[in-house]
């Protein structure tokens, strides 16, 4: 075979994703098929990777949005010579392959985040492309461009369709994130078919209004118009780009090109015996002739840049070797040697200076304290910065004309700001934490979870943490919110109960580098709580004894509470054993955390031969009775909270001293009545 063109090496990605979701017999070809071209362009001509080096931090960042076209990328990593094999294409979606149904981060090497649900790819190139600014403004120096890269995402319809990506690109507009390349397969079918009947903006005048550079009608199979349009991205250096271009679904497919047919299901043995000749490929499934590889091969390009940048990184180090060795830390993920001694000492501080208040004011003091300690911090709001209080001593607000801060207001977009985290933590370098109020974590749901779905460093910071944010009413109080959170895995949530709660929490946030983190927080003033050394140690445990009135005893009754509610048990605790009872509380500030510890230590705080429980928590009541059992009692609501000041809501609908009293008497003379019945 003579030099390959550019159309045959787009044709190897058509077949070999046809064939593999033939074998599979299920996935989208059509996708893959449409946008051959574009990717064969992009990833020839101007991609800069090295499959021999996939976290080479100087890379570009490259982003399917539309992740159901799976087999694109599985093709592209295949063929440029990523550790992806053609027997793992052959495998595509089947069980345990390292080519799954929608590609997933940390799972297939050269996948930079997990996408499928639409537009959220998307988000997380826009995080992605401002942690590049962010991480030049603070590292570069004149004569050394350490970072200097692009950011491209591949979109469809469908990303278009979704909400974020308004919010996203909006936003992107702002920041006039020049290196950010998004390329818009504008095929005109979605699985419902002609998207006519349900899409009919003008995409390209929505993101010229954004402050986008849009660059309309390319031809997306002209290898040409494609290549030229990319020279243009590249050299707009103040705004995003889009480029529309025009394919056709499952092109080189006779009958299902350009057909709904094609975009979700195999296109059958006759169909891809029908592409083959249209696309004068003569070659088996699976089978690709060698000069395609080689043509294909992005090692020896790619050791060319690495090499170059590894020069340019070792002249860095001996001229700022400061920099330099901060740079390296930050890429690991790798805390400041003087964390852990520094977060002890102020976890101490807060314990031994009581102070009460509201634990979103607590969460500021500890963005204060550790601000100055870790310059990677990188924080936000959804436009509620005075509410959720995440502006600390360190912050300082980035903008379009200064990406050295490390603070941005998000503006009301809560579903892009948590996404956007997503990519600034996958990017590397950085610890991205968000606010909001907790009851719109609804608003942020899908990219919390694949937060920690990806198992990403993200600390979201949710205030207002129940119907004690009063006034507001029921629209802002969360109720099945924290139950929501603690239910989603790799997900750590903590709801303190004070100061040196939080100061705990936030301490085990920034070390938990294997998921996201959500710090519940109370609006309302909440008291100090008394403990000894050991029962501080204890905190970072997730549950613990709070109080008991005598440790030697068997506790006649458990008292298990979070957040605010603490306050409500303790008062309840002195009354009780002024009753004569054995009572115990636990302050329960994280029960994703205790659920990890051994079964010795949580059998010592919650004893099995206890079946007095009762947890007390402002929100749903269901998710507490896997740790009270069917003996215990949920102080807790199931129903909705009312506008009124918050000591009012709070005696409405039961969350008080006095029920909890109540349900203690009920549940302790119940089951000692139960068991003179049983005989025991």
């Amino acid at each position: 075979m003579s030099k390959p063109s550019s159309y045959e090496l787009a044709n190897a990605i058509r077949a070999l994703s046809m064939d593999a979701v033939q074998k599979a017999n299920s996935g989208h070809p059509g996708m893959p098929m449409g946008m051959a071209d574009i990717a064969e362009v992009l990833w020839n001509h101007f991609l800069s990777h090295d499959p021999l080096h996939p976290q080479w931090p100087n890379r570009d960042r490259f982003v399917l949005s539309n992740g159901h076209g799976s087999m694109l990328l599985y093709s592209l990593l295949h063929l440029t010579g990523y550790p992806l094999s053609i027997e793992d294409l052959k495998a595509f979606r089947q069980l345990h392959s390292s080519t799954p149904g929608h590609p997933e981060y940390g799972h297939t090497v050269g996948v930079e985040t997990t996408t499928g649900p639409l537009g959220q790819g998307l988000a997380n190139g826009v995080g992605m492309a401002l942690a590049e600014r962010m991480m030049a403004a603070q590292f570069n120096q004149p004569e050394f461009q350490l970072i200097d890269h692009f950011t491209y995402v591949f979109v469809g319809d469908g990303c278009l369709m979704e909400g974020i990506s308004h919010e996203a690109c909006s936003l992107a507009g702002v920041l006039k994130l020049g290196k950010l390349i998004v390329l818009y397969d504008d095929n005109h079918i979605s699985i419902d078919g002609e998207v006519e009947g349900w899409f009919q903006d003008n995409t390209p005048q929505r993101f010229e209004s954004y402050g986008w550079q849009v660059i309309p009608n390319i031809d997306g199979h002209n290898p040409a118009a494609v290549h030229q349009a990319l020279e243009m991205a590249r050299q707009e250096e103040n705004k995003p780009t889009l480029i529309c271009c025009k394919t056709t679904i499952g092109y080189g497919a006779p009958n299902a090109a350009g057909k709904e047919e094609c975009h979700g299901a195999p296109l059958g043995v006759e169909e891809i015996t029908a592409a083959r000749a249209t696309l004068q490929w003569p070659y088996a499934p699976f089978e690709i002739p060698e000069a395609i590889y080689k043509a294909w091969d992005a090692r020896p390009q790619g050791k060319i840049r690495y090499d170059a940048w590894e020069q340019l990184f070792s002249s860095y180090e001996k001229k700022h070797p400061a920099l330099a060795k901060e740079f390296q830390r930050r890429q690991k993920g790798a805390l400041p040697s003087q964390w852990l001694e520094t977060a002890k000492a102020w976890i101490k501080e807060c314990q031994n200076n009581p102070k009460d208040m509201a634990t979103r004011k607590a969460s500021l003091e500890c963005i204060n304290h550790f601000g100055g300690i870790l310059p990677e911090l990188m924080g936000g709001s959804a436009d509620l910065t005075g509410s959720n209080l995440t502006f600390g001593r360190h912050s300082k607000t980035l903008s379009s004309q200064d990406f050295s801060g490390n603070y941005l207001h998000y503006g009301v977009r809560e579903f892009a700001m948590s996404a956007l985290c997503n990519g600034i933590a996958l990017y590397g370098g950085f610890i991205p934490y968000c606010g909001t109020f907790l009851t719109f974590s609804d608003y942020a749901r899908n990219a919390l979870r694949l937060s920690a779905m990806m198992q990403q460093r993200v600390i979201f910071i949710y205030t207002h943490d129940s119907i004690g944010l009063g006034e507001d009413g029921p629209t802002h109080q969360p109720i099945e919110h924290a139950a929501m959170l603690r239910l989603t895995p790799h997900l750590t949530v903590w709801r303190p109960c004070d100061l040196t709660e939080t100061a705990v929490a936030w301490r085990c946030a920034v070390e938990h580098n294997t998921g996201p983190s959500c710090l519940l927080l109370s609006r309302q003033v909440l008291p100090h709580q008394t403990r000894d050394e050991k029962t501080l140690q204890a905190i970072e445990r997730g549950g613990y004894i709070l109080a008991e009135n005598d440790p030697s005893a068997v506790p006649d009754l458990i008292l298990i509470a979070t957040g605010s509610e603490v306050q409500i048990a303790m008062k309840a605790f002195s009354l009780l054993v002024e009753k004569g009872l054995q009572v115990r509380v636990v302050s329960m500030p994280s029960t994703t955390i205790f659920d990890q510890q051994d079964v010795t230590y949580q059998h010592t705080v919650l004893p099995p031969q206890v079946k007095n429980r009762i947890a007390i928590e402002a929100a749903s009541k269901d998710f507490w009775y896997k740790y009270v059992g069917l003996e215990g009692a949920v102080v807790g609501l199931s129903r909705y909270g009312y506008s009124a000041p918050y000591e009012e809501a709070f005696k409405e609908l039961g969350i008080t001293v006095d029920v909890l009293l109540k349900e203690a008497t009920r549940l302790v003379k119940k089951n000692a009545e139960q068991r003179v019945v049983m005989g025991e």
